[in-house]
């Protein structure tokens, strides 16, 4: 598996990251022995990167994590490389409370962090959005007094605005943007992309699949269960579902003439807009069992020529998509577009 650079600051990492979210979190229940199984797999395939956090079903990601580290061969968990979120408000009940970017809160998150994590420092450290209430220049600053003390190694961000990419790389040396990029959701290319490039910022693309949408592996009549974070997302409700299951099957006659599956198309397509860019696009796959996390990585062996490309956007054009990518409530806290 080859490696790439986040942005022109940032550690070298694998050319595509593991997601933990769904071990944990938001996408029903999860087997823990798998997940860790799974964990195992990628860093033994190369997988260096390992994205989590902190909030993640309050701390259970980032406890499965560091068991997963603990228990991996010493030459696996000394490669692996923690990316972080930090910033979103929980309560008892499973509540969300808004975001807090203060620095003595950063400063609090990372301590607890690092605990549940087993580490000593965090590879990249990103605020999951921008706190509203705070200038960004102190929560990043805030996180920059962590690398000067040695706990955090690198300073990314998610979910910023352009402005507030502007404005965080004029503070601090910025290694990557996490955001949402897939076929199906391509917002980024209008301001965001350019300006990251611009200013030497890498992307590491979440979403990659959309939440399993563009998988190839789910079904119409598929029950989500209320702890699936699914049932309440826009694009897997009635007549979105059933047109963005059109557009899956569109992609799927270009992946079957390439013998390929939907979900190694989809990811590829994401590897493949970094490519002419030094690889500045590392997709974050959120496989959960050792099967999904082998077709994912099958993706690498894909390559997409330019009469593949065009298929693909005269099947899924941009926008093409029905539904945002979050509920209305949730799309009020995005400093991106939607």
């Amino acid at each position: 598996m080859h490696t790439t650079t986040l942005g022109s600051t940032g550690p070298q990492v694998s050319a595509l990251g593991l997601g933990c979210m769904g071990m944990s979190a938001l996408y029903g229940e999860a087997d823990r022995a798998e997940s860790i199984a799974t964990v195992h797999a990628a860093l033994d395939a190369g997988v260096t990167l390992l994205d989590t956090g902190d909030f993640y079903a309050m701390g259970h990601n980032e406890m499965l994590i560091g068991e997963a580290l603990r228990t991996a061969p010493a030459a696996l968990r000394e490669k692996a490389l923690t990316s972080v979120k930090f910033g979103a408000l929980r309560d008892p009940d499973g509540g969300w409370s808004g975001y807090d970017g203060r620095p003595a809160a950063v400063r609090n998150f990372a301590a607890y962090s690092l605990q549940r994590l087993g580490v000593d420092h965090i590879d990249v450290y990103r605020i999951a959005r921008v706190d509203p209430d705070v200038p960004i220049e102190e929560t990043v600053g805030a996180i920059a007094e962590l690398v000067e003390k040695g706990y955090v190694r690198h300073i990314g961000l998610s979910e910023a605005s352009v402005a507030n990419i502007r404005r965080a790389a004029a503070t601090a040396p910025i290694a990557d943007l996490q955001i949402e990029y897939a076929i199906i959701t391509r917002d980024i290319e209008r301001e965001i992309l350019p300006t990251t490039r611009e200013l030497g910022i890498g992307i590491t693309a979440y979403g990659v699949l959309s939440r399993g949408l563009i998988s190839g592996h789910f079904t119409r009549d598929r029950q989500l269960g209320a702890g699936d974070f699914r049932a309440f997302s826009p694009r897997f409700q009635g007549e979105n579902l059933q047109h963005n299951l059109d557009l899956v099957e569109a992609l799927r006659k270009i992946a079957d003439e390439k013998g390929v599956t939907v979900a190694q198309i989809a990811i590829a397509w994401v590897l493949s807009r970094g490519s002419q860019h030094d690889n500045d696009i590392v997709p974050l796959v959120g496989a959960r069992t050792r099967e999904r996390l082998a077709e994912s990585l099958g993706a690498l062996e894909v390559t997409l020529d330019a009469a593949d490309l065009a298929a693909i956007e005269a099947a899924v054009p941009a926008d093409a998509a029905a539904g945002t990518r979050y509920p209305a409530a949730q799309m009020s806290h995005l400093g991106t577009e939607h």
